[in-house]
């Protein structure tokens, strides 16, 4: 589903260009692509997706798959899914659904005038069946240099997560926007309260893993 959602998306951007800056200019849809596709054909890079120490090999394997892979060429190799002996062809439909959605939407969000899609019932609940684990873990640490209890808040007034502790500030949005937030994308339409300078503080915490 999301895969085949990334697929649609990437090769719409290949048609217009073969890199484009995602998340705020940091990154490039191509090298982006480059780390789904390691990911999960070289085993050997997923500790350096987990420990700092490690990063540089990582990064390193990216970097060689980004120069010497076309874009499209890219898009095909994660389109088709892991190999048949990578660990994610078994953690796949698990494990990777937010992970997609949030890339999904670091390439339309990359453009100008993007505006929020409406998901499929399937990917919004799997969406919100994660969005408090997922939260918790990727601003717990974020938010401990931060002095403020933080709090996602659904539309509807649910309480997702809240972490930290301090001056309180709340974050009101749809869960998938809640997502992309705890994930440290600021591409995001979420209403703030609380504090300017606290809230300040917290747009600007890196957060995410």
């Amino acid at each position: 589903m999301q895969r085949r959602g990334w697929r649609f998306v990437a090769t719409a951007c290949a048609g217009t260009a073969a890199r484009w800056p995602l998340v705020d200019g940091q990154a490039l849809a191509c090298a982006f692509g480059a780390h789904l596709v390691v990911r999960e054909r070289r085993p050997d890079a997923l500790p350096g997706l987990l420990f700092g120490p490690l990063a540089s090999y990582t990064a390193r394997l990216q970097n060689q798959l980004t120069t010497s892979t076309t874009w499209l060429d890219l898009v095909e190799m994660f389109a088709s899914g892991p190999p048949m002996l990578s660990l994610f062809k078994v953690l796949d439909p698990v494990a990777s659904i937010h992970e997609m959605f949030v890339h999904h939407e670091d390439v339309r969000r990359a453009q100008v005038g993007w505006e929020p899609r409406e998901l499929d019932a399937s990917t919004a609940g799997a969406v919100k069946r994660r969005i408090a684990m997922l939260s918790r873990v990727g601003m717990s640490k974020s938010m401990a240099a931060v002095p403020t209890r933080l709090t996602l808040r659904t539309a509807d007034g649910q309480t997702v997560v809240a972490v930290g502790n301090g001056s309180p500030v709340t974050v009101t949005g749809e869960p998938q926007e809640l997502l992309l937030f705890a994930f440290g994308r600021n591409a995001v339409r979420v209403e703030f309260g609380g504090d300017d300078d606290v809230v300040g503080a917290v747009r600007a915490a890196k957060r995410g893993f």
